[in-house]
């Protein structure tokens, strides 16, 4: 979540409901999205290795949903980029398994048959994972997704903790940009802290250490007061109902397509 803090501001305009009535996507209600999205997910990871056309199954079932969520391709791409690379460091190691035959040797580093096929299964479930929750967060504000967190009744504290941290997100982003500015308008530049021409290197850093510090005190003095601000006007560590939503037809059908779909996958493709 902390990686796409410019991007989250940056799509905050995607978030808001639509009122497409042809739109199914948008039609269903928040916590039948968010049970859609997770079955799905549940479903892609728990596949077992090889299972190729199983995946291209739950793949096509994605393209309907990027459709009709109407996220920006530009934004979504750039996510997933930044997932990704970290993704592709712990996916690396999965190529040096043994077993199968051997195609590469160096060593006691080796390349089989049974790497590769436990590489390119990794790699199919973490690039489907994260499409689909991708596209549940580009195409859904967080507060609604809170709110239908609510609804399908997970514990209220832990529904609180993702909220605080939701919110503290913005006060952490806010403080940070407040610090660089200053410390940009004062000669200071990240591309001059290793740049052998500058002889103010030492300085540079010791600038960058003591916004990092400051920057710990700030947010957590301002944290504080938003808390006691947020006690003054009666929060009670639980979250709030805004309103109730009731579960349609349309609802349960998609649930139900999403359902025979994974049986599909599961039992009859291999």
């Amino acid at each position: 979540m902390l990686l796409h803090i410019h991007l989250i501001e940056s799509s905050n305009h995607l978030s808001q409901p639509k009122s497409d009535r042809l739109n199914l996507w948008n039609r269903l209600a928040v916590h039948t999205r968010l049970i859609c999205i997770f079955l799905l997910v549940f479903a892609i990871a728990l596949t077992p290795m090889g299972r190729w056309w199983t995946w291209a199954v739950y793949g096509v079932t994605v393209l309907p949903i990027l459709y009709w969520s109407k996220v920006s391709l530009g934004i979504l791409a750039k996510r997933m980029a930044i997932e990704l690379a970290f993704i592709s460091v712990i996916l690396l190691g999965t190529l040096f398994r043994g077993g199968g035959q051997i195609l590469w040797q160096w060593g006691w580093l080796q390349i089989t048959t049974n790497g590769l096929i436990i590489l390119g299964s990794v790699s199919i479930k973490a690039f489907l994972s994260l499409l689909l929750l991708n596209i549940l967060t580009l195409s859904t504000s967080i507060p609604l997704l809170l709110q239908a967190l609510v609804t399908l009744k997970m514990p209220p504290l832990l529904v609180s903790i993702l909220a605080s941290m939701y919110r503290y997100i913005g006060v952490l982003t806010n403080e940070f940009n407040a610090m660089h500015r200053a410390a940009t308008a004062r000669n200071f530049a990240p591309q001059n802290l290793y740049n052998p021409q500058r002889h103010d290197r030492p300085w540079q850093r010791q600038v960058l250490g003591n916004m990092l510090g400051v920057l710990f005190i700030r947010t957590y003095d301002r944290g504080d007061r938003i808390y006691q601000a947020m006690l003054a006007r009666g929060y009670q560590g639980t979250p709030i109902m805004l309103e109730s939503v009731t579960s349609t037809w349309s609802d349960r059908m998609a649930i139900g397509c999403v359902m025979i779909l994974i049986i599909v996958g599961q039992v009859f493709i291999s």
